[in-house]
């Protein structure tokens, strides 16, 4: 099963780093986000990768092809006459990862985006969440899951005060409303790390569909939307006060969305 990842938004509630790159490659401990998250997945086996890029997609692109210099050392030796001699990799540290990065447009909405790599999904079941959040949610107890209730779209859910998508969730774990944020609410909220069948690609119909609204809403509505919960750490990424929050565990040795062992 293939994860995709919406890494192409601006990223305005953190301008003091999103206006130099996009906010999935904000570091934590020396490495993005967007790494932290592939990490989480990688664990539970989920090693193939979709990257909905957009803002500065460039820079995505250049990070990944670079990998091995961000993880390993390197002698350069400039005495080689042969380019490909001039470089020599000690110690190559490199992921079991497949990924595809994807440039679905500068101004897209998160379901035009989704929209855009359906040539790299095919037909088959898909994991999406959004290039700004840790969670140690239990992947593979979240595609059983999914799996046993049949629906179109599984949303792993949390309960947090802040200001989120808010889900009127039911006894049986269906998803019976979705609505945007209120200041007022205290409630369980979208935490993203979804499943999705491939019918999800019918409910969009381009560019400027919104997915949590127009999709989310719409699959709630016709009772196709389920919740999985999740009572673990979850944290978003939305402004520099969570990101010192976020670096701080992690310098700490306590960063509890670190699932994997190196």
């Amino acid at each position: 099963m293939k994860a995709v990842i919406l890494a192409g938004g601006f990223g305005t509630r953190f301008s003091e780093e999103s206006q130099f790159k996009p906010k999935p490659m904000i570091e934590i401990g020396n490495m993005p986000i967007l790494w932290h998250i592939m990490k989480g997945y990688s664990y539970f086996g989920i090693d193939e990768f979709v990257i909905c890029a957009g803002y500065k997609q460039h820079m995505i692109k250049q990070w990944f092809s670079d990998y091995f210099l961000y993880t390993s050392d390197i002698t350069f030796d400039f005495t080689k006459d042969d380019p490909q001699e001039r470089m020599i990799i000690h110690n190559r540290k490199a992921e079991p990862w497949k990924v595809t990065v994807v440039d679905t447009g500068f101004e897209t909405m998160t379901g035009g985006r989704i929209k855009r790599i359906q040539p790299y999904i095919g037909n088959a079941p898909f994991l999406m969440t959004y290039g700004d959040g840790v969670c140690d949610v239990d992947i593979s107890k979240l595609i059983s899951f999914h799996k046993q209730h049949g629906k179109i779209a599984t949303l792993t859910s949390v309960t947090l005060q802040q200001q989120k998508g808010v889900l009127d969730i039911g006894g049986d774990n269906a998803v019976h409303a979705f609505r945007e944020k209120s200041a007022s609410d205290g409630a369980q909220i979208n935490a993203g790390f979804m499943v999705l069948q491939p019918e999800i690609f019918d409910y969009i119909e381009g560019d400027r569909t919104v997915f949590e609204r127009d999709v989310l809403e719409k699959l709630a509505n016709e009772g196709q939307l389920m919740s999985y919960a999740h009572h673990g750490f979850w944290q978003c990424m939305d402004t520099k006060r969570e990101h010192d929050l976020l670096q701080k565990m992690w310098a700490s040795g306590n960063a509890p969305w670190k699932v994997w062992n190196n």
